[in-house]
C-alpha cells in the first residue's frame, strides 16, 4: 500500500490565501498592462474571495 505524504500546516488556510493574494498583487505591480497582469489580478481576487468565504463560514464565538 502506498503511504500518503502528509504535511502539517503552520498557517490557516485563510492566512495562506491572503498571503498568496498579496504576492500575486505584488507580481502584478511589476508587470506592464496586459493579459498576464490581468490574470494575476484575477487570481488575487479569487484568493481574497475564498479567504472571505472561509472567514464568513467560521463559527462565531458567542460570549
Amino acid at each position: 500500500m502506498i503511504k500518503r505524504r502528509r504535511f502539517k500546516q503552520t498557517q490557516s488556510l485563510e492566512e495562506r490565501l491572503i498571503s498568496e493574494a498579496r504576492e500575486l498583487r505584488e507580481q502584478a505591480k511589476l508587470m506592464p498592462a496586459g493579459a498576464q497582469r490581468n490574470d494575476l489580478l484575477r487570481r488575487a481576487r479569487y484568493e481574497e474571495s475564498a479567504a472571505r468565504m472561509i472567514a464568513w463560514l467560521k463559527p462565531r464565538a458567542t460570549a
